[in-house]
């Protein structure tokens, strides 16, 4: 029995050992296809195509520039050309160039890191003191860079899980993707009375778990406040907590959450990937805001006088000369040694103050992580993560709290055969289906009426979700009506695509959508829109779309509703409002064909993110001869039409 035993754990270990070697793979040709996807954009194509191809701005003005926190330099600049999408986002890595001909025989480039991208201008933080003067007289532009990185960490970490040489990661690894049970305490945890049932009864789960426990947040289930209120009690536990999320901005909401509780929380990162208002609890802030910098700053200094009197000397002088420069040198040697002791102070002081270390899945890779280990490692979003990267914070795990909802947006891939061959399964999906009993569901949403929660509810939530009570007042006031399907068939709407970018758009009905949404405005009150700040937002699957209504919307005086409350209208697509919500939601579905194309929208779990972030009225606008073709798309529209919001396009032609 013994020798059996044996033979079944390690075959069970190989067989976990596998599944990891095969998502190694799966990582390499991801990484290849994002490589050649990048250079296939950049690499022999001329500044219109990757203009075109949204990953070059050009021209540019640099419209300002100031020294940020850390003594970081950072400007603001500006596109002349709106025509083109634009890949650019937050956190991610761009160059900056000049083709003028002063320069031709060179081309200058300098490096930075984007902190915020809004409509045509980019906030920016330079790898450099000084803006070269090149930025300032040469006509410039500035190119997204490859984010190579990124791959490297989540390559290492995997390596680092199947070899496991840390005892608690190869227990994890077995409770995680094999056959080893996860443990759980016994004890009994007071209800909250600010928590439902089911929020109560995922605190307790979080707190007896052993090894791992698993929050299911379906959309306005309160999964943060969940969230925030365990790593609030494993605080007052006395526990070590590293909170990650796949997104610099879902590390930033939880940051905020956490700071309004009173925890000491570290944000971990590049100060231009964090949000402006959250600052002040990054690495470089706290270390600014120091009792001892002040004195670090005056050894750094002195350490710029000795050094700049030592380049004095020239090549040939004398002994003396010679003498004097060496101690130069030596107290140059001094005072670099005594600053480095002094940040090593402030930042060991700064770690003994925090309790709560929060990064990104790979920023938890910082060196200055490196030798540390916590007690609960917190995973928020973590259906959206890439398993590779959500092994990195695990790594410096003894316990894994998981929370997300593997309904909603999965990690974009860019390789077709990599998803297809299972790099698209997160690690949080695999654990919630071996280990469902570390797992509990959210069943209380507090957003939505029953009626826009319900198709929902069927498709993904097996008809679990509960619509809180206070629900049924999210209605607009005088309007009863809280599902619309408009349905465009007939009207002679079709779908195009766009030269540039290749993306699809309805010109037809991004017009009727713009209309019918000022119309609504309109008769809703837009007085009353702008005294209780209702939020106005208008989902597109294309790029191409959400250009058009944008234009439609914010470029044209057109619409004189829509115009006076532009202020508190989001137009983007699907992956833009994930985790969040509007008052007014409305879905313009693109697509229109005789041949019954829909594309990525028979992606069901991103339908299920649109269709969720309605608070009081939800809007489709689509061709049920398009769309009805597929199972999903026509049991919705059953579902509108058994509500009675199925309405025709006829009816407001004809008016």
């Amino acid at each position: 029995m013994v020798f059996i035993s044996f033979g079944l754990k390690y075959g069970l270990m190989d067989k976990v050992t596998e599944e990891l070697k095969k998502g190694l793979k799966l990582l390499k040709l991801e990484w290849q296809e994002d490589l050649a996807q990048y250079k296939q954009k950049f690499l022999n194509s001329s500044i219109a195509d990757k203009k075109r191809a949204g990953i070059t701005w050009y021209p540019i003005e640099v419209k300002k520039s100031k020294v940020g926190m850390g003594e970081r330099l950072l400007i603001e600049v500006e596109r002349s050309d709106s025509n083109y999408s634009s890949a650019f986002g937050s956190g991610k890595s761009v160059s900056f160039f000049t083709t003028q001909d002063s320069c031709q025989n060179s081309e200058y480039r300098v490096n930075g890191v984007i902190n915020f991208v809004r409509n045509n201008s980019m906030t920016v933080t330079l790898q450099v003191d000084e803006i070269p003067n090149w930025m300032e007289v040469s006509k410039i532009g500035v190119d997204l860079l490859f984010d190579e990185a990124s791959y490297r960490e989540m390559e290492f970490a995997l390596k680092r899980v199947i070899s496991s040489e840390n005892k608690r990661v190869e227990e994890l690894k077995e409770i995680l993707l094999g056959e080893k049970a996860s443990e759980f305490s016994v004890k009994r945890i007071s209800p909250k009375s600010n928590l439902n049932f089911s929020q109560n009864q995922a605190c307790e789960l979080i707190a007896n778990a052993k090894d791992v426990a698993v929050v299911h947040g379906p959309p306005g289930t309160g999964k943060t406040t969940t969230l925030i209120e365990a790593i609030q009690d494993a605080v007052i536990a006395g526990e070590s907590i590293l909170v990650c999320t796949p997104s610099n901005a879902a590390v930033d909401l939880l940051v905020e959450k956490l700071i309004d509780r009173g925890i000491e929380t570290l944000r971990l990162g590049h100060p231009a990937r964090v949000e402006e208002k959250i600052l002040n609890q990054t690495l470089d802030a706290k270390t600014a805001f120091h009792t001892s910098y002040r004195d670090l700053k005056k050894l750094r200094r002195e350490t710029d006088q000795f050094l700049k009197l030592a380049k004095q000397y020239k090549r040939n002088f004398g002994p003396e000369e010679r003498a004097q420069r060496k101690l130069m040198y030596a107290e140059v040697s001094r005072l670099r040694e005594a600053s480095k002791s002094l940040e090593e102070y402030i930042q060991y002081d700064i770690f003994q103050r925090t309790q709560v270390f929060a990064s990104t899945l790979v920023g938890a890779s910082s060196y200055t992580l490196k030798g540390m280990e916590f007690d609960v490692v917190f995973i928020d979003e973590a259906a959206q993560g890439l398993e590779a990267a959500t092994w990195i914070p695990i790594l410096k795990a003894k316990k894994v709290v998981f929370a997300g909802d593997h309904f909603q947006l999965p990690p974009i891939i860019k390789s077709y055969q990599a998803a297809k061959d299972g790099l698209a399964e997160t690690l949080f999906e695999k654990v919630i289906s071996r280990r469902p009993q570390a797992a509990q569901m959210l069943q209380v949403q507090y957003r939505m009426p029953e009626a826009i929660m319900g198709f929902s509810n069927e498709q993904f939530y097996e008809g679990k979700l509960i619509a809180d009570e206070s629900t049924k007042a999210h209605v607009f006031p005088a309007e009863n009506v809280v599902l619309e399907w408009i349905d465009t068939a007939g009207a002679g709407y079709s779908d195009q695509q766009e030269l540039e970018s290749l993306s699809t758009f309805n010109p037809e009905e991004a017009l009727f959508a713009a209309k019918y949404l000022n119309d609504l405005v309109e008769k809703i009150g837009v007085d009353d829109f702008l005294r209780n700040n209702w939020s106005v937002g208008l989902i597109a699957p294309y790029g191409a779309q959400v250009r058009r209504m944008r234009s439609l919307i914010f470029d044209s005086q057109a619409y004189s509703g829509l115009n006076t409350v532009k202020g508190q209208i989001t137009i983007d697509t699907v992956d833009g409002f994930q985790g969040q919500e509007r008052d007014l939601m409305m879905i313009s579905l693109t697509r229109s064909n005789e041949k019954g194309e829909i594309g990525f929208l028979a992606e069901e779990r991103r339908m299920n993110v649109a269709l969720t972030r309605a608070k009081r009225r939800l809007i489709l606008i689509g061709d049920s001869s398009t769309l009805a073709q597929h199972t999903f798309f026509d049991e919705l529209l059953h579902y509108f039409e058994k509500n009675n919001g199925y309405r025709s396009v006829w009816e407001f032609l004809e008016d």
